[in-house]
């Protein structure tokens, strides 16, 4: 397989309707995640540190343009404290260049902020809430 760019990144993420919503036009800025955590487990006999792998985690930070436009954006993110089916955790889809990572994801923020010039534009960061390891298909 040949290097790449980012170009085509598409993300999806359950509104609190449970519906899918592509709101990757909104993006301007994507962040992903996935990581372990290590525990030291270096013996006294050892000159070198030796680690255990533990649980495992993802996190996404998205930056965007407003948008409240129905399905898009703000739809998405405004009622991030709503449980979908009784649980805070949205459906989240991660695509790339015919690569995919679905996880289920907690919206730990949304954030909007109104710049000087008149721009309004909005930061998220999801957070991994299912116990189910992010995986790339």
């Amino acid at each position: 397989m040949a290097k790449e760019s980012g170009i085509g990144f598409q993300v999806t993420i359950d509104e609190s309707d449970g519906n899918a919503r592509d709101i990757s036009n909104d993006i301007t800025s994507v962040g992903f995640n996935t990581m372990q955590g290590l525990q030291d487990i270096t013996g006294l006999d050892k000159s070198a540190i030796e680690r255990l792998g533990l649980l495992r985690d993802g996190e996404l930070t998205l930056t965007g343009v407003f948008n409240d436009d129905s399905s898009k954006s703000h739809e998405v993110f405004k009622d991030y404290y709503t449980p979908v089916s009784g649980t805070f955790g949205r459906t989240v889809t991660v695509a790339i260049s015919g690569q995919t990572v679905t996880m289920d994801m907690a919206i730990e923020s949304y954030n909007l902020n109104r710049a000087s010039d008149g721009s309004l534009t909005w930061t998220a960061t999801l957070r991994l809430d299912s116990g189910t390891t992010p995986t790339w298909n």
